[in-house]
């Protein structure tokens, strides 16, 4: 966004601008050569030295002709030493994303780091002027700039490319010289480049094709923040929320909308106020996910057990709750117990939260006949992401809690997720060794019998697994796995 401001008079509407003084001059030396020539040519042809002195001449005019060519070809066209002649032309970019080299994934790039950045400054003429003059002084180019008009100043969030070398603390030490204040910056990466009405119309056709979407599409709009969403009617019984107006209610760092069947959506971000377009545009998203109302995205794969049995993988919801129901009552009193660490005392109302989509994803196996057999559920919880399965007793050991675990997994390394945790107990020895079968790092802590395994989400057989992948697979021996 720098611009060399000595080059802005050099062109008009793509031709040379003329000036009438420089045409004067040249006008001058015009008509002076004219009469020097006319002065030569009266003192060859009426001089008695006339022909001696034209082969001079002619001789004068060959050499000086070879000298220049000779200095030429050994010093180039090089301004002297000192020369302070017009700049040479400015850098030429593209229009649009280029192809990033290696590293543009970190914000590094080979002409610069890319870094997010968020201050304030006076609501008055001049100051983001000035503030954009710091920034040129230390070689940072702003790629883009949106304004957030508050009643105590203004807003302005930038995209900068910036020298290697220059650190975040030297760049909020140049801004709060030139008046910025409540300075925020983090790196960004190469997709904060999208410019932000395509990115929202983009987390806008996530979440209208998936409910699941709505949590990550807002992370995505805000930044790190922390999602709560509260039912209406507490698993359990008690009291709700208190309920919120339609248009959703912002304070400060906290913004609170209204989610569907009487519930509250509560997005914090404790490091960074939110604006007034953020919060329009949240409210907005969460506005189209209430429209369209629960759903799911259809298709599923089928898979072939070792036995040679068909059973098929599938997205389910709230709608799937009578055959998820009938599942829990031809499960065992100890297979619930595992999975929820204790008696289930209203399965409906566990059930009809795990199956919205508005609070994770889960995922059904389902036999030809239309039974399901097993549930494995992706929850988000806050900034947290919980994974749960649950098989029914005759079909256990055959490798379909591993395969639902390994979808659910890919699933959240797509979502963007660091980690995912299951919490069990010590003597589920099924899901202990179907997070070992990830093949991920695992970290375990024990506390009264409680079993909590997290998985860090780095590259891994999980990480590299495509989730939506369809076909007719064949299952291996699930061996240790459930």
């Amino acid at each position: 966004m720098t611009a060399d401001m000595s080059n802005v008079t050099r062109a008009k509407h793509g031709r040379p601008v003329h000036h009438w003084r420089r045409d004067l001059v040249e006008l001058a030396a015009l008509f002076t050569a004219v009469a020097v020539a006319d002065a030569v040519a009266n003192m060859v042809g009426h001089g008695p030295d006339g022909p001696a002195l034209l082969v001079a001449s002619a001789l004068a005019l060959a050499a000086t002709a070879g000298f220049h060519t000779w200095w030429a070809r050994h010093h180039g066209h090089a301004p002297p030493a000192g020369d302070t002649g017009a700049r040479p032309a400015a850098e030429t970019r593209s229009a649009g994303p280029s192809a990033q080299p290696d590293g543009a994934a970190d914000g590094v790039t080979a002409t610069g780091a890319l870094w997010r950045m968020r201050t304030t400054v006076k609501d008055e003429p001049g100051s983001l002027a000035a503030l954009c003059t710091a920034l040129a002084e230390r070689r940072v180019d702003i790629l883009s700039l949106q304004t957030h008009p508050l009643a105590d100043g203004t807003v302005d969030e930038f995209l900068l490319r910036a020298p290697g070398a220059l650190a975040a603390a030297e760049i909020s030490r140049v801004v709060a010289r030139a008046g910025g204040v409540s300075t925020w910056i983090e790196r960004a990466d190469a997709h904060d480049l999208v410019d932000a009405p395509t990115r929202v119309l983009g987390l806008a056709a996530r979440t209208a094709l998936d409910a699941a979407e709505l949590p990550l599409a807002l992370r995505q709009l805000l930044g790190r923040c922390t999602i709560r969403s509260l039912p209406g009617s507490p698993v359990g019984g008690g009291r709700g929320p208190e309920p919120v107006p339609g248009e959703g209610v912002l304070e400060d760092t906290v913004m609170r909308l209204p989610a569907p069947e009487g519930g509250v959506l509560t997005v914090e971000r404790p490091y960074l106020p939110f604006t007034p377009t953020e919060f329009a545009r949240a409210r907005a998203l969460v506005e189209l996910d209430n429209r369209l109302g629960p759903r799911i995205p259809g298709g599923g794969d089928v898979l072939t057990l070792p036995e040679g049995a068909d059973i098929t993988v599938r997205r389910v919801g709230t709608g799937d709750l009578a055959a998820a129901k009938a599942m829990h009552e031809r499960c065992s009193p100890r297979t619930l117990g595992l999975r929820y660490h204790g008696p289930v005392g209203d399965a409906d109302r566990y059930l009809n939260h795990l199956l919205s989509p508005r609070f994770g994803r889960t995922l059904a196996a389902q036999t030809t006949s239309g039974r399901i057999v097993g549930l494995g559920h992706l929850l988000w919880d806050g900034d947290e992401t919980e994974v749960a399965l649950l098989i029914e007793d005759d079909w256990q050991r055959r490798g379909i809690g591993g395969e639902l675990l390994d979808r659910l997994v890919a699933m959240a390394v797509e979502a963007g997720c660091e980690s995912v945790y299951a919490v069990t107990q010590a003597s589920n020895t099924g899901m202990v060794a179907a997070m070992r079968g990830l093949g991920l790092p695992l970290d375990y802590q024990i506390e009264e019998g409680t079993l909590v395994i997290t998985a860090r989400l780095d590259a891994g057989p999980a990480a590299a697994r495509t989730p939506h992948e369809t076909g007719h697979r064949h299952l291996a021996d699930p061996a240790h796995r459930d």
